[in-house]
């Protein structure tokens, strides 16, 4: 069982408890045979270690893998090389040929070589620890991540329940109003006000490795806590006594984004048939934070479908991976979920799936006081001056002959505009006639 540095211990209070380093083999969850697989692969693939660079190169102190090492040299299937006066942390370690023929044995098997995973026990614990469900969440601490936008004070306010509850959220209305804009604020709250999580590199569940932290989609929030920092403060972690568990790494809450893309192979464990482990689904690496499908309706496979994958983990909180054998895992589903659509939600899904969407956003086209409002914001982010005219045009031409205003028009008009004074090597200044230009690029009218 891991156990935890309190929340309270730290400088960041938003920060749930912490894991910390094992100080014994079985506290790291870890079976001997396990380890001496791992640091065989380990030398196999990288050649001899130095102690302490084994230790931090498995994430694991070195008083952990002490056993395994002299298990494997009583073996003969590792051989000391030299060291100092330091102790066996400054040994360096190297394979025989004996040694070299059971790490190719364990490649065979599983060809998994970085920091040791933590027991899949462990990583449910520390995700129900740092539930999105935990979040605190008042309307002048959401202010902030959505100062940029221009919203009715309903809108606004239909939107901190939906955090605090954690639960999946539908926003839906006409393309272009700000539906992703404003999920991206909600990660963005997620983000500030929500704090760090732990996420471990590698989590293991029956003998089977699958990955977890993904640098492409998880921002680390301190690098000192995940053994990225300089080398001898690395060392002390792993040579002393109640330090964190490096294996884990502190991330900001994730913000997970997917569109048309998303089917249904993705939300499965992901097999590599040459490496023997597996990678966490993509939804699966949101827990923690905000999972947002953009475009929902749109991708290859049906609502209908996608929602049916996602029937019990609504409800009931938690998922199950499968691995190749057919066995399943029960993992935690602890994530906001928000499905934003351009189409009519009634048309996509019934009222059975519409239930278990806990709450409903509607996003309409903006009223004309709300479009100015939106249009002179974008015009001081831009630097240039406001032009009342320009609105004008825009209504007569448009917006009263049968188009829809959207709030998103303001932002693509405008920095057509921005564009077209560069080009001409001209200050930028907004005029009606500029707008002119701008909508007949920007709206094109098919004949």
């Amino acid at each position: 069982m891991t156990t935890f540095l309190s929340a309270s211990d730290m400088e960041n209070s938003n920060v749930p408890d912490a894991p910390l380093a094992p100080e014994t083999m079985q506290q790291s969850g870890l079976t001997l045979g396990f380890l001496n697989d791992m640091i065989l692969r380990t030398l196999y693939v990288r050649g001899s270690m130095i102690g302490r660079d084994l230790a931090l190169y498995l994430c694991l102190p070195f008083k952990v893998i002490r056993d395994p090492l002299k298990f494997l040299k009583d073996e003969k299937c590792i051989q000391i090389d030299g060291g100092d006066l330091v102790g066996e942390v400054s040994y360096k370690f190297s394979l025989t040929d004996l040694g070299r023929k059971r790490a190719t044995e364990a490649m065979q098997v599983c060809a998994y070589v970085g920091p040791a995973p933590v027991p899949l026990e462990d990583y449910v614990e520390q995700t129900y620890r740092q539930a999105v469900t935990g979040i605190l969440c008042y309307p002048e601490t959401l202010q902030a991540p959505f100062s940029h936008l221009v919203l009715r004070d309903e809108l606004f306010n239909a939107i901190g329940p939906a955090i605090i509850s954690g639960r999946s959220v539908f926003i839906y209305g006409p393309p272009g109003n700000g539906k992703t804009a404003i999920a991206r604020s909600i990660g963005e709250f997620m983000n500030t006000a929500g704090g760090a999580i732990y996420i471990p590199h590698a989590f293991v569940a029956d003998g089977n490795i699958i990955t977890m932290y993904d640098p492409s989609l998880h921002q680390i929030d301190d690098p000192g806590v995940d053994g990225s920092d300089d080398s001898d403060a690395s060392v002390r972690r792993l040579l002393s006594t109640g330090t964190l568990d490096a294996r884990w790494v502190r991330i900001r809450r994730p913000v997970i984004v997917v569109g048309g893309e998303l089917n249904l192979d993705m939300l499965d464990l992901r097999y590599n048939d040459e490496a023997k482990f597996y990678q966490a689904p993509i939804h699966f690496k949101a827990n923690g934070g905000v999972f947002l499908i953009d475009d929902f309706g749109r991708q290859l496979v049906s609502p209908k479908e996608l929602l049916n994958r996602w029937i019990l983990p609504l409800e009931d909180r938690h998922d199950f991976l499968t691995v190749a054998s057919g066995k399943k895992f029960q993992v935690p589903f602890e994530q906001l979920i928000i499905f934003s659509t351009n189409l009519d939600p009634k048309a996509l899904v019934d009222d059975a799936f519409l239930r278990r969407i806990r709450h409903k956003v509607e996003i309409n086209a903006p009223t004309r006081e709300t479009y100015e409002a939106i249009f002179n914001s974008v015009c001081r982010r831009l630097g240039m001056n406001t032009c009342p005219e320009a609105i004008d045009y825009m209504y007569e031409r448009y917006y009263s002959q049968g188009r829809s205003p959207r709030a998103s028009d303001c932002r693509d008009l405008l920095e057509i505009v921005q564009s077209i004074c560069r080009y001409r090597r001209q200050p930028i200044h907004l005029t009606r006639d500029l707008m002119v230009e701008s909508a007949a690029t920007f709206i094109a009218e098919f004949k």
